[in-house]
């Protein structure tokens, strides 16, 4: 048993909220940053900066709950503080990536990069993108997974345009894309799939983004699990 009651040091608890609230919004420095390598055209720092930015946002719900940070801190709202970060990081770093890392035709290349900030902004706004068992509704905005297939894999520029057209038009389509974390189906063979993931991306990007060709396959069939397990779900 907790041997103090949850309100017997008000101050200790308000500043392990605020600190939460601080270590969420270190994403947004981990975004700029991200964004300024990207300037630089230093792909795998970009990734690794927004490798650490995930790395924050799946972890910061769970402090938030541990210290209960909207009891202790009604005035900050973590919700809209977690989407503004991660609008930054899922959308708006890799909209630049996509627009001018030379994947797509130079003629639609920065056309298409408005296009994933528009939709992604109207995503990030939709209350209705998660379902109660844990799923997306459309495609869920994971420009960061869709910016690093599409350096790792480096489809022709015209494939790599219809791969980013089509997910955006996704975003609005009455289908489920399922969060590995969060869905209660399969969740434990998903957080497994999820953790290959991690260390194959890793390696990946140890690689300069050109590893062996394994990792390469091996990274699209993880890609296609994950939307398989979101088709069945909407299949069911």
């Amino acid at each position: 048993m907790d041997p103090s009651p949850p309100d017997a040091h008000p101050a200790a608890r308000t500043a392990a909220a605020f600190s939460v609230h601080v270590f969420t919004a270190c994403g947004a420095g981990c975004a700029l940053l991200a964004l300024l390598a990207a300037a630089r055209a230093k792909w795998v720092e970009m990734f690794l900066w927004l490798g650490l930015a995930l790395i924050i946002d799946g972890v910061d719900g769970t402090l938030a709950r541990r210290v209960r940070v909207a009891e202790a801190l009604p005035r900050w709202s973590g919700d809209v503080l977690d989407l503004v970060v991660d609008f930054a990081s899922y959308v708006v770093v890799p909209a630049y990536a996509i627009a001018t890392g030379g994947l797509l035709p130079q003629s639609v290349a920065t056309a298409l990069g408005v296009i994933v900030c528009v939709t992604g902004a109207l995503y990030f706004a939709d209350r209705r993108m998660k379902t109660p068992d844990g799923y997306f509704r459309g495609f869920p905005a994971l420009w960061n997974v869709v910016a690093f297939y599409l350096f790792l894999l480096r489809p022709a520029p015209w494939l790599g345009a219809i791969v980013v057209a089509v997910l955006a038009a996704a975003t609005f389509m009455p289908i489920h894309f399922v969060h590995p974390v969060r869905a209660h189906r399969w969740r434990s063979l998903n957080l497994a799939v999820l953790a290959l993931w991690a260390l194959l991306a890793l390696f990946a990007l140890l690689q300069g983004l050109d590893p062996p060709i394994w990792v390469g396959a091996a990274l699209t069939a993880i890609a296609i699990y994950f939307v398989i397990v979101g088709l069945v779900r909407g299949a069911g």
